[in-house]
């Protein structure tokens, strides 16, 4: 929801760093490789247990797909990673930040798109990505070379001084892109970020996607298998809000095809609270 994406914007606050000399909670847990972990992660809503104590971890330069069927608990669990919903129980940790403990810290690492991009019908692109720029605490003359550098990475230049509210589908998507990598954040999450395109605009969505994983750890939610097989080089597949099957991409496929595995994993209760790994 739009609401979902203005909610992030507006809670993050620049509050200072550390002196280099003490290293922050980010740089340990880098050095360990690890830029997401989640320790039985849950949610749950009355009766409705979305999340059902989920454990994973993920490391730093890697394009993991959160594959599921709709209603598995993809997004909530992306929910739940962004701070913007409150775990029920467990907890995570983002660059070595608690997402309940710290929540600002968190937000500052991670650049968020939402399945609806969070943009203001009513700004210019450029307008708009200043705006996160400053929001995002980028200030002064590199608020300029942060929006150019944007235009040009997600391909909006010929769109720059166009209103948001004016753009195609696929043109609100590189927007959204835009917005959440303004800030140069270390882990990208990325909520259903190819939903309602057509074919052109999936492709070249997905080549930009592939591409942040040279520089960022990237984790998408998706319920396209061939999505997963194109761009992701690690998969977690959700069932019943259960992390079902957990493992490189390469190694899952093997012996059997992503289809396969897909199939087994949402299809047979044996697999529920039973991680197969690859």
């Amino acid at each position: 929801m739009k609401a979902e994406g203005i909610y992030y914007l507006r809670h993050i606050k620049v509050i200072g760093t550390l002196p280099a000399v003490f290293p922050s909670a980010c740089q340990i847990h880098q050095k360990q490789g690890l830029m997401i972990e989640t320790f039985n992660l849950s949610k749950r809503y009355r009766e409705l247990e979305a999340v059902a104590g989920v454990s994973f971890k993920i490391a730093d330069k890697q394009v993991v797909g959160l594959l599921g069927p709709n209603g598995a608990g993809k997004t909530t669990t992306m929910r739940m990673l962004t701070t913007y919903l409150p775990p029920s129980g467990g907890t995570a940790k983002v660059c070595g930040y608690d997402i309940n403990k710290q929540a600002q810290e968190v937000r500052k690492q991670i650049g968020y798109l939402p399945e609806t991009p969070p943009i203001y019908p009513e700004l210019t692109v450029e307008e708009y990505l200043s705006f996160v720029a400053g929001i995002k605490g980028i200030s002064g003359k590199k608020i300029k070379e942060a929006v150019d550098d944007m235009l040009t990475r997600c391909a909006l230049t010929q769109s720059a001084k166009r209103l948001c509210g004016e753009l195609s589908k696929g043109y609100r998507q590189r927007v959204g892109l835009a917005q959440a990598l303004i800030h140069n954040p270390k882990v990208i999450i990325l909520d259903e970020p190819t939903s309602g395109l057509d074919p052109a605009q999936i492709i070249e969505i997905r080549q930009l996607i592939k591409s942040l994983g040279r520089d960022h750890t990237v984790i998408l939610s998706t319920h396209i298998l061939q999505e997963v097989a194109e761009v992701c080089s690690r998969v977690l597949i959700i069932a019943r809000g259960c992390i079902v099957v957990e493992g490189d991409f390469a190694e899952l496929t093997k012996e059997k095809t992503l289809e396969q595995r897909f199939l087994e994993a949402v299809a047979s209760e044996k697999y529920v609270g039973n991680v197969v790994n690859g």
